[in-house]
Order: structure tokens, then C-alpha cells, then sequence
């Protein structure tokens, strides 16, 4: 407990939610519905940057339960499909989300994050959430009455807040996970990035102007993803070992590395990179040991993250958000409910990572480069593919049989091509070693 001079300077709240991105104004959204006095605290300024622009079908439903899916609109590109571009081939495959298992569920859109984020923040404002920008939460101490969360303002002032219960969406600054030494390095992905936006990038025409394109090269691959405001972000993830090799200055090793994707390459040829900036980030996956305590939860990337291909990192941080909403009702009203609620929520947070994972451990595979170069509908795969794809994540008749049957297929084309299976698992070990810290990283942030 605080002393009685610090009690008078404290302010109260029911629950406190840590970090003003999409899973922390989602959470604090909901929350404010139920009628609770909340507290979010943003250590920055909206509008600020971040990098995860593209969205995926299965986020229209979660606007639609906050009730901002025409303000989106306005500030997304509609995003029908994926194309997929190969290094060794003289053509590309595009595939719609329509061509799934829900056609309702084929549209998506790439964002501006610094929009987006603001449009969810000042949207929890509005449902009566306090929310406050440019406050970085110092310290959190739980006692058995709730927790005592200190933070820092931009001009120095020290606040603090006694609490209920506290919600981390601190993002991957994972201040709790950090906290209880919880997170943990994902051993099986060690990936990094390197990005940035150009103005004037050619674009597909006409409907697939705002598919995102990924790009396969030598050391991993790219995202190609056309905003709305004419701008087009273009970001390599690639092995740890290639971006930690570098030996130039950071936007120099950019293009090169973009010239190993020809297609690219000529896509941004007579385009300008916008502020003359290129970013870095390294070792993004990781997981924690556990997303719920007693008075506390974790949100999207506060507890995992793995890599971005699928575009998964905003709407899990927002489905988290809002099903963990239902977690703190129990925490606070119900406390016999709790141990349930934490369940359902703890198998939520790694079921939704884990049906990405398989896929995002061999996307660079080329047995997986080669079926979705030739999607094939064979077993029904290729619309169950597509369903995974959109975040179409709600049990339907065929779903799991068609995924299960796209791993079948993968397997049995690996085993035929047993010497280049083989060659590509003989790398994997060395190309997921951890190759310690980048020189000049910046944290991409995902959700």
C-alpha cells in the first residue's frame, strides 16, 4: 500500500489500461461500456508512426462491435486479395479473400497506422474512457487490493493511479511480461525488417490497386502495401543473419536488398522514398509464459508476437480486446467466474498465433512458395486457405479438414522433393540463430 501523503496525490480508476494503441482503445472502449471508471495511458502523441498498415477481412467485424467501420472507410484502401510475386518465375499469383468459405468475408483495407490508432483512441474518448496522451507508466506494484501504477508526463509530472485491475497493450515494450520475466524469445522464428514508404511506386490497377504484394527473395521476403494517400510501404523480413551482416549505411543495403526482388525493384524504380528514411528492427517473435493473473491482462503484442505475413498483429490485438474485456467483468463483478474466463482467454491468446505459426515457419519454404504460386482447390485447400488468410476464424463446416489437407499435400510434394526439402531444413537451424542486437534498430510496432 502507499503511504497516506502519497494516497492524497493518487488518483483512482477501476482499470487501468497501459499503452493507447488498437488492443489498449479497443479494451478501454469496452470497458467504458460496462460503465467502469477507465484510465489509458499513451507514453506518445497521436497521431505517431507506426509500422502494420495492412488489415484483414476479419477486423470488419470487430469495427462493426465499436461502431467505427465507416470511419474507417475514410482512411483505408480497400484491400481485396494478396499477390504473391517469386523470384524464379516469369509471372505472379493473385488470390481474393471472396474466394474463401465466406464470400461476405472479401474485403479488407491497408491503413495509415498513425490514422487508424488515432481513430480508436479518441473513439475510446468518446465512449468516456480517460484517455491520456504523452504519459509513460514507470512502475506497477500489485498488492492484494489491486496495483499502484506510476507514470511520467512529457513535461516532467509524476503521476500515479490505484487501480483494480490493470491492462497490459503496452505493445512490444511488454512492460509486464518484462516485469515478471515472463517473455521469452520464440525458438522456432528470428526474423528481422527493414522499411520504408515510397511516393509515386507503381501500383496493380484498377481492383487490385490495394492488394498487398509479397515478394519472395534469397533471404526472406517483402510486403509491397499501397495507403490510400498515394504512399506505398515496402518493408523486407528477412533472416537475422542477413540484416545483422550488413556492412553499408542502412538505406544503401535497402536497395541492394530491394534489387534481389526484380519485380520490385522495377515497381520502385522511379519512386521517391519519402524523408529519405529506412528503419530496422530485429528478433520480433517471442511469446509469454502466461497472458492473465488475478489483476491483470495482456494484450495482443504485450503478450506475443510472431511475424507479420499474415497481417494478424492488429486484429489480434483488437480481438483480444475486446474478449478480454470480458475477463476484467469477471475480475471485478464475478471473481467465482474468473478462473473459467482466464482459461477461455489464456487458449485464445495461443490458438489464434498457433493456426498462423506452421505456415509462418515455412513461408520461405519452397514447397509453400510453390503452392501459393498454383493455388490449387484440391480438397477444398485452397478456400480454406483463404478463409485462414482473411481471419475468417469462426468454426465452419469444411474449415479445419481443408487446412488439414493443405499440410497433407505440403508434406507429401516435400517428400517428393526430398533434396531440396532437405537443403532448406539444413539452413533453418542457423538462419533462426539468434545473431544478437541490431546496430541503429528501432521497434516495429504491430498492434
Amino acid at each position: 500500500m502507499v503511504s497516506g501523503q502519497e494516497e492524497a496525490q493518487v488518483e483512482h480508476c477501476d482499470v487501468l489500461v497501459i499503452g493507447g494503441g488498437p488492443g489498449g482503445s479497443t479494451m478501454s472502449t469496452m470497458l467504458a461500456r460496462q460503465g467502469r471508471r477507465v484510465v489509458m495511458l499513451e507514453k506518445d502523441h497521436h497521431p505517431r508512426f507506426h509500422i502494420g498498415e495492412s488489415l484483414l477481412p476479419g477486423n470488419g467485424e470487430l469495427f462493426d462491435r465499436l461502431g467505427v467501420r465507416a470511419q474507417v472507410d475514410r482512411i483505408g484502401m480497400p484491400k481485396y486479395g494478396i499477390e504473391f510475386v517469386p523470384p524464379d518465375l516469369p509471372y505472379t499469383s493473385v488470390v481474393e479473400f471472396g474466394d474463401g468459405l465466406d464470400p461476405n468475408k472479401g474485403t479488407a483495407w491497408q491503413v495509415r497506422r498513425s490514422e487508424l490508432d488515432e481513430l480508436l483512441f479518441r473513439h475510446a474518448q468518446k465512449e468516456g474512457a480517460v484517455a491520456l496522451e504523452g504519459a509513460k507508466v514507470r512502475e506497477v506494484d500489485f498488492d492484494a487490493e489491486g496495483a499502484t501504477v506510476r507514470a511520467v508526463t512529457n513535461d516532467g509530472r509524476r503521476r500515479a493511479w490505484r487501480t483494480r485491475f490493470v491492462v497490459d497493450a503496452s505493445g512490444r515494450d511488454t512492460l509486464l511480461a518484462n516485469k515478471f520475466k515472463s517473455k521469452s524469445r520464440n525458438p522456432k522464428h528470428n526474423s528481422t525488417a527493414i522499411f520504408g514508404h515510397f511516393r509515386n511506386a507503381r501500383r496493380l490497377e484498377g481492383r487490385q490497386e490495394g492488394h498487398i504484394t509479397i515478394c519472395w527473395f534469397e533471404h526472406g521476403w517483402f510486403w509491397f502495401i499501397p495507403l490510400a494517400d498515394g504512399t506505398t510501404s515496402v518493408g523486407a523480413v528477412c533472416w537475422a543473419y542477413y540484416l545483422k551482416g550488413r556492412d553499408k549505411p542502412l538505406k544503401d543495403f535497402f536497395f541492394d536488398t530491394i534489387a534481389m526482388a526484380p519485380e520490385l525493384a522495377d515497381r520502385v524504380k522511379d519512386a521517391e522514398l519519402i524523408d529519405d528514411a529506412v528503419h530496422a528492427t530485429g528478433n520480433f517473435s517471442y511469446a509469454g509464459t502466461h497472458a492473465t493473473g488475478d489483476r491483470y491482462l495482456l494484450v495482443g503484442d504485450a503478450f506475443t508476437f510472431v511475424d507479420p505475413m499474415f497481417s494478424t498483429g492488429v486484429y489480434l490485438a483488437m480481438l483480444s480486446g475486446l474478449e478480454g474485456a470480458e475477463v476484467v467483468a469477471a475480475a471485478l463483478d464475478r471473481p467465482a467466474a474468473l478462473p473459467a474466463a482466464r482459461a477461455r482467454y489464456e487458449k485464445l491468446m495461443r490458438s489464434i498465433p498457433a493456426k498462423y505459426s506452421w505456415f509462418i515457419y515455412r513461408v520461405t519454404n519452397p514447397t509453400i512458395r510453390d503452392m501459393f504460386m498454383h493455388p490449387r482447390n484440391v480438397f477444398n485447400i485452397k478456400r480454406g486457405l483463404l478463409s485462414l488468410l482473411a481471419a475468417d476464424l469462426t468454426p465452419k463446416p469444411g474449415f479445419g479438414r481443408s487446412v488439414f489437407m493443405f499440410k497433407v499435400v505440403y508434406y507429401f510434394v516435400s517428400v517428393i522433393n526430398w533434396r531440396r526439402t532437405y537443403a532448406g531444413w539444413k539452413r533453418r537451424p542457423d538462419n533462426i540463430r539468434d545473431h544478437g542486437p541490431l546496430q541503429g534498430e528501432t521497434v516495429m510496432k504491430a498492434d
